[in-house]
């Protein structure tokens, strides 16, 4: 069974995309779909911009989300998933994919949780740090010993590999305490706000306004969710999950492994980049996990 995994915030680099959009009229098309919805040309940074635009959330979403529906585009009749999940950002990808959602809505839904995790962001100042070599279980009770400040588990990457999330004092804490548990690393990352997070919760809100306005199809498999780790077909169940995802932590192994015993026996990646192969690898390293 074909799995198809979409990457999110991070995998994006100068130049992403270019070459489809030079080789198929379908992908020329989404683009320019592309530039009229989001009011600013987001094909010319993509392809012509600085790491530095790149890295700026309202750019960085949409173009990571444009990136990996190009690739379906590019597939044509090839593109037959058996089940699809994306990685934070990544699940707006894989709902366009199932076709629970239409590119056009997506992409809307993308640019609003983009604008609304900037304001967070500036609202609630915090970061996120990965944190390698411990049990996700020492990590979690360290997380919810620090009662002070905000930090909890965030990204559940793969094992041993646990990203936390929370106000700049509450991570730097927890950094100090897991390394005096044996931590191989607990490195603060260079983001720009406590993602899937307790601090998220005014973006939640306003991300709840518009899904709650948003047309979910049946999709035509199921989305392995972020928030549950599991296989989702229900659009109402999936549009709760959606709300619940900017919150709560990002279960990617649990995800990887509910897959593996759900019968995927390939894993294509579909976007910029080649991590989440690597943490296929790192859950089980027979499987196959390729681009798409």
């Amino acid at each position: 069974m074909n799995a198809y995994i979409f990457p999110g915030q991070g995998s994006q680099f100068p130049g992403m995309a270019k070459d489809l959009y030079q080789s198929n009229n379908d992908v020329k098309k989404l683009f320019e779909t592309a530039n009229q919805l989001l009011g600013f040309d987001i094909a010319q940074i993509m392809f012509e911009g600085t790491e530095e635009q790149l890295k700026q959330t309202n750019v960085t979403q949409p173009a990571i989300f444009l990136h990996s529906v190009a690739v379906i585009k590019n597939l044509k009749d090839s593109f037959k998933p058996d089940m699809v999940a994306g990685h934070s950002l990544g699940e707006f990808s894989a709902l366009v994919a199932n076709a629970c959602l239409t590119f056009e809505d997506a992409l809307k839904l993308v640019s609003r949780r983009a604008s609304a995790m900037q304001e967070a962001c500036e609202k609630n100042p915090g970061t996120m740090a990965a944190v390698l070599g411990l049990d996700d279980k020492i990590v979690e009770e360290v997380c919810a010993e620090i009662t002070a400040e905000t930090v909890v588990a965030a990204n559940y990457n793969c094992p041993g590999q646990l990203v936390i999330s929370g106000s700049l004092a509450g991570v730097n804490e927890a950094c100090e305490i897991l390394k005096t548990k044996g931590a191989k690393r607990a490195l603060i990352l260079p983001v720009g706000g406590a993602f899937h997070s307790p601090l998220m919760m005014p973006a939640q809100n306003e991300l709840e306004k518009a899904i709650s306005e948003t047309k979910f199809h049946q999709p035509v498999c199921p989305v392995y969710q972020n928030y549950t780790a599991s296989a989702v077909t229900n659009p109402e169940d999936i549009k709760t999950n959606l709300i619940a995802q900017l919150t709560a932590p990002v279960k990617w192994t649990q995800t990887m492994q509910q897959m593996l015993a759900d019968g995927a026996t390939k894993f294509l990646e579909a976007g910029p980049g080649k991590v989440l192969q690597g943490l296929v690898k790192k859950v089980n390293k027979e499987i196959e996990a390729l681009s798409a």
